[in-house]
Parts: structure tokens; C-alpha cells; sequence
């Protein structure tokens, strides 16, 4: 028999082995922990940070409890359907106003498992796994980055662990308007099925999520960023053009590219220096053979107007000078079985392949030590942009379960190491005075975003149809509250500039590139060698790739330079809201049906409705048009007749691009008003 207890927050069942319970946390919002150990306890890594306060109503009777918070209901029901065999309570929630079914777990069938299942796993863990109702005509958005094309995810499998292009961050938002937290930074998966949902944890102390609800998906958005840590303001000279390759090897090398720049008048905000610039991985600092004078270009760059960003890996070479004493001070990640080898990759002084560590972000010891060396061997420049390459971590072989953590085993934490690794550095920079952080990384978890946590799509393709899905990567990983984001124009590999189909590439992708949030040329460009401490790949400077191309890029550039205040805008509504820049059209127009549909458009902001040309040899598109604003063409500012689909030209030299009528914004050809 369950046994209900209430208290000013919520209330607490007990039911046979099982305890759950119920929290306000935060406006219109509820957490949720259920667990079959001792007690409910804090989940390691959470997502969640200190509730807002406040003033819920609590009602506790004979099998029954409710929570209203707001806007948001959560029922818990003893028993459901009153069969012989005794199930867990089951957990409802709902629309106050309206008392609108939003979701609610499924009750079981009478010979089958509970919908909260449990299954003992290594020390304290369990399997954990929850499965909910579907609901007819559901649509599902957010989790992260992912490269599968989708938009709507309603029937896709994700797995939820970190690699290279995959970012897990498991946040749900719903077209039934609510928003799910999976606030469990282990190993899992999430099946949005027809006949359920099911969120599966290979290894947790305890089920923990979290569920909100708004009248606006852009309210739904705003309460998950609050919940789990806003964005700083983005730092002005990350909104311009960042110009990257892989890899300028030498110190000249690289200051030659930014004064090319500038004796063609072309706008740079940023350069890259990417990896194996350092004397050998885990020792943080410039070769200084390659790299002699690393004040002198920093000096020089910032004459220019230019900001130095340098990557970091988080990798540790076992012939590194800082390895024996990160090793025995326990500063790496461990394992519970084999050699700690995490990763076969190249370095300096090596022969072939060696296979370096990771530091262990979750150990803030590991994060004050790592930062310690990154002062050492860059800070004392006066460089305070980091590129966070790597950071999943990318381990070989895919064995999370054997990996040990300060915070626990790799199947109960390591989703959360990209976030903790930008901790690390954001609270390092903050401690040095620098206010606005940004951070650029490979990967990211919940909460990545209050830690300055800017997102790449990783090491994708150089082909449209690598264009094509990263439009919806972008469109959720906003909707998960990642606001900067960006891609490496013309894709990271298999691009070769001197063919005509690349060269339509490139400039398609900066044409998308111009209007997302960050602005990044990246890429290894063949021919080149391809692997190895000597790697770099062809020119990819933006003369590179022919004039008609340089003519029409250059005008990107510039495009974007007239748009940066209207950029650090959306950028401060970011900070202030959650809300991202690039957003899917349903958090501006979420009353018309195919703002939920459509995964090729997006908004910019709320002034700037951008159709980027993702098909090879295309020189029109189809175009919706929202109908609850009135539009112009922003190349020329008059007025378009009409809503709906419309066929839009898209001639190489620009992209369907329209503004909303009375915005901000006259005509892009002309600057704002």
C-alpha cells in the first residue's frame, strides 16, 4: 500500500521498495526522482541548479497526490487501474489552466514490467529506465546536435552518449507544449516511439528528470535556460568573421593570413591556431620552434582588431612532462578494467600513433590543475579564447562502463565532461577578471551554456547534403539551449577547392554561415597530408577558391560586418532569455502548422527569415512564409505580396533571405535603420 506525505514543496510516495518524489523546481515546473535505494539523494552532474523560489499548493489524500506550480499540474495516482498486481504509482502531468494532458507514464500492462523499471547494476547504480504514453500527433524537438537530417524527432532512437558531430544533451520541448529534462548525465538512450516513449539510463543512483510547461515553446525554451544556467553575454569580438584552417603550422604563416585580410579590406574578428601547435599533448603551451614569439602576435593581432583563439585538447601524453604527476596525483580519468589508454592519436615525438589520456574534467582538482598549465603556456599572452577541441571525450574503444571518474563510472557520468571541462575553463577566466566568456566546443551536456559553451557540428563532410542536416542540428540544439552555435563552413573533410562542385559549396554554406550565430570558416582541404603532427591540408583562406567565388564571399563578410549589431542584439535576448539567435520558425510563429514543419528556413532572430540553397546546381527554392508577419525582400526592401509557399530565385550570388516588415531591419543590401 502507498504511502503519500506532503510537504511545502511536495510530497513524497513510498510504495514497496520504491521511493518517489515530487518537487516544485522553478516556475510552472516540477522535478522528478524516484529511486530504489535507501533514499533520494543528489544526482552526480546535475543539470538542475538552486530552484527559484516558489509558493506551490500540495493536496495528499488516501492514494492520491497533486502539485500545481503555476501553470503545471503533476498528479500521482497509487496503483493504477486497481488490477492484483501491485505497480508503482503512476505520474500525470497537465495544464492548469485548461487541465490539458501534457504527458504522462505509462500504465502497464497487467503481466508486463512496471513503467519505472529498476535493474541492480555496479555498487550504488541501477539500470533505470521510464516509459511514457505517446500522444497522436506529437512532435518532438531539442536533444542536442545530432546528424541524422531530422527535425521533427518523433520516431527516431537517439543514443545518449557524446561523440564527434553527436551532441547528447537530453532535452525534449513538445508541440503539446512542454519541455523534458532527462537530468542524468550517464549512458542511455531515448526511443520516441508510436506506441511509447522510453528513457533509458544504463547506470544512475536514481531516475531524475524534469518537466516545465509555458503558453509559447520560446517560454518553454526561456524556463529550461533558466533552470539550467543562462548564457553569458557573447563577447563582442566573437561576432564577426572567424578565419580557420587545418592547421597553419607556423607563427608567420598565420600572421601573414590576418594582414592579407587587411590589405584586401576584408572584416576579421578572429584566427585559429589549431592543434599540435603545443610541444607534445598535456603540456599546454607553444612549440617554440614553430610559435617563437607568441606575445609579438598576439600584440600584433589585437593592433589589427583581431583576436588569437587557440585550441586545447584535453589530452595527456604518457611521454608528456605533466603525465607522472597527473597520473599519481589521480588527475586522469581511470578504469576499472585494462590499461588506462583512452585514445590512439598522433603527437610530437612520437613514431606513429600513441595513445594519450584525459584529464578528468569532473575532478575539480584535475580543472584548477589543467588551468594552472593553460596560464602558464597562454593566459600570460593575454589570450583569452579558447577553442575546447575533443572534448566528448573521444575514447577508443567505446567502453564508458570501464572508465573511472571523481564523480563516478563513465556509464553513470561522462556525458557531463564536456560541460565540466568548460567549467574548468569559464571559471578560470572569471577569476582572471575577464567577464565575457566564450568558450568553442566539440561537444556539449545541459547547462554547457552558463559556462560560455559555444557548439560546433564537428568534423562533417564537405557535401550539400552535410549542408542540408545542419540546418535542423542547429535549429535543436538552440531549442536545447546551446544559443552560439555554428559549423565549419564548407564542412571539415573531402572538400577540394579546385573543383567547381566545392566551390558552389563553399559558397552556398557561407551564405547559410553569414546568418548563423557564429561565423567560422573551418576545414582540412585536400590535397594535403591527412594525418600525423605535419598535417595540413590545402589552402582555405577565402581567396582560395576562385574569383566568382571570392566575389561573392567577400560580399559575406561584409554582409555580415553591417549585421553585428544586430547580431550582439539577439545575442543580449539570449543572455537575458535563453532564446537563440537562430531559431526554428515555431518560436516566432508556434500558431501555424508548418512552422513545425519546416526544417530548411529559420529565423535569425526575430527580424530576419533566412532560406539557405542546400542542392547542388539549385537557382530556386520553395519558401513558406509566415503569416503572421508581413515580409521584404531584403535584398531590395520592397514589399512581398503574399504568405504561404512561394518559389523564391536563388541565384549563386544570394540566398532567399526576407525581413519582417517594420522590424529592425530595411534592406541587408543597405545596412539597418
Amino acid at each position: 500500500m502507498a504511502t503519500f506525505v506532503g510537504n511545502e514543496q511536495g510530497f513524497t510516495v513510498h510504495e514497496g521498495r520504491e521511493i518517489l518524489q515530487v518537487e516544485a523546481w522553478g516556475p510552472n515546473s516540477a522535478r522528478v526522482r524516484s529511486t530504489w535505494g535507501p533514499s533520494i539523494t543528489g544526482t552526480p552532474g546535475t543539470a538542475l541548479g538552486e530552484p527559484a523560489a516558489s509558493r506551490p499548493v500540495v493536496e495528499v489524500s488516501d492514494g492520491t497526490a497533486r502539485l500545481r506550480n503555476g501553470d503545471l499540474v503533476v498528479d500521482v495516482t497509487a496503483n493504477p487501474g486497481g488490477g492484483f498486481l501491485q505497480f508503482p504509482p503512476l505520474v500525470r502531468f497537465s495544464r492548469a489552466d485548461d487541465g490539458r494532458a501534457l504527458l504522462s507514464e505509462q500504465s502497464p500492462h497487467f503481466t508486463s514490467p512496471p513503467q519505472r523499471r529498476y535493474t541492480q547494476g555496479a555498487g550504488t547504480t541501477y539500470g533505470c529506465e521510464v516509459t511514457f504514453n505517446p500522444s497522436p500527433g506529437e512532435r518532438i524537438y531539442g536533444l542536442g546536435q545530432h546528424q541524422h537530417g531530422l527535425f521533427d524527432q518523433k520516431g527516431a532512437i537517439i543514443d545518449l552518449i557524446q561523440r564527434n558531430t553527436e551532441v547528447c544533451i537530453p532535452f525534449a520541448l513538445s508541440n503539446r507544449g512542454y519541455g523534458f529534462l532527462w537530468n542524468m548525465p550517464g549512458v542511455g538512450r531515448v526511443e520516441f516511439g508510436a506506441n511509447r516513449t522510453r528513457w533509458v539510463a544504463d547506470a544512475a543512483r536514481q531516475l531524475d528528470y524534469w518537466v516545465t510547461t509555458a503558453p509559447t515553446p520560446a517560454g518553454i525554451v526561456s524556463q529550461y535556460s533558466q533552470a539550467t544556467g543562462l548564457p553569458p553575454m557573447l563577447p563582442a569580438w566573437a561576432s564577426g568573421f572567424w578565419q580557420c584552417k587545418l592547421r597553419y603550422r607556423y607563427q608567420e604563416e598565420l600572421l601573414e593570413v590576418a594582414r592579407e585580410h587587411k590589405r584586401r579590406g576584408l572584416p576579421l574578428s578572429v584566427i585559429v591556431v589549431d592543434y599540435f601547435h603545443w610541444s607534445r599533448q598535456g603540456e599546454w603551451r607553444f612549440d617554440s620552434t614553430e610559435w617563437p614569439n607568441p606575445q609579438a602576435m598576439v600584440d600584433e593581432l589585437r593592433e589589427m582588431g583581431v583576436e588569437l583563439m587557440v585550441s586545447v585538447w584535453p589530452t595527456v601524453n604518457p611521454n608528456s612532462e605533466n603525465h607522472a604527476e597527473m597520473d599519481r596525483r589521480g588527475l586522469l580519468v581511470g578504469n576499472v578494467r585494462g590499461l588506462p589508454l583512452n585514445l590512439p592519436f598522433w603527437d610530437k615525438g612520437d613514431d606513429g600513433q600513441v595513445f594519450v589520456r584525459f584529464y578528468d574534467s569532473t575532478n575539480p582538482e584535475a580543472r584548477r590543475y589543467v588551468w594552472d598549465k593553460v596560464t602558464q603556456g597562454y593566459r600570460r599572452y593575454g589570450i583569452r579564447a579558447f577553442w575546447l577541441d575533443a572534448c566528448e571525450p573521444e575514447m577508443r574503444p567505446e567502453d564508458p562502463e570501464s572508465n573511472l571518474y571523481y564523480l563516478g563510472r563513465g556509464n553513470e557520468v561522462q556525458c557531463a565532461y564536456p560541460r565540466e571541462h568548460a567549467r574548468g575553463f569559464a571559471e578560470g577566466l572569471w577569476a582572471d577578471g575577464e567577464k565575457d566568456v566564450m568558450l568553442l566546443c566539440r561537444s556539449a551536456w545541459a547547462g554547457s551554456q552558463r559556462y560560455g559553451a559555444a557548439v560546433w557540428s564537428g568534423d562533417i563532410d564537405s557535401t550539400f547534403e552535410a549542408l542540408a542536416a545542419q540546418i535542423p542540428a542547429g535549429l535543436n540544439i538552440g531549442v536545447s539551449g546551446i544559443p552560439w552555435w555554428t559549423t565549419d563552413i564548407g564542412g571539415f573533410k573531402g572538400g577540394d577547392p579546385t573543383t567547381p562542385y566545392f566551390r558552389e559549396l563553399i559558397v552556398r554554406w557561407f551564405q547559410f554561415g553569414t546568418f548563423c550565430p557564429l561565423f567560422r570558416l573551418h576545414g582540412v582541404r585536400e590535397p594535403g597530408p591527412l594525418v600525423g603532427s605535419g598535417q595540413t591540408g590545402a589552402p582555405n583562406e577565402v581567396w582560395s577558391f576562385g574569383d566568382e567565388a571570392y566575389g561573392i564571399i567577400s560580399e559575406q563578410l561584409r554582409l555580415r560586418e553591417r549585421l553585428r549589431p544586430y547580431v550582439m542584439e539577439q545575442m543580449a535576448t539570449a543572455s537575458a532569455t535563453g532564446v537563440p539567435p537562430m531559431r526554428a520558425l515555431f518560436l516566432e510563429f508556434p500558431d501555424e502548422a508548418p512552422a513545425w514543419e519546416v526544417a530548411d528556413e529559420f529565423m535569425f532572430g526575430p527580424d530576419i527569415l533566412v532560406a539557405p540553397v542546400t542542392q547542388h546546381g539549385a537557382r530556386e527554392r520553395d519558401v513558406y512564409l509566415p503569416e503572421g508577419a508581413s515580409w521584404l525582400d531584403a535584398w531590395t526592401g520592397e514589399p512581398v505580396e503574399g504568405h504561404g509557399w512561394a518559389k523564391a530565385p536563388a541565384p549563386l550570388e544570394r540566398i532567399p533571405v526576407y525581413l519582417r516588415r517594420g522590424g529592425a531591419l530595411n534592406a541587408l543590401s543597405g545596412g539597418s535603420k
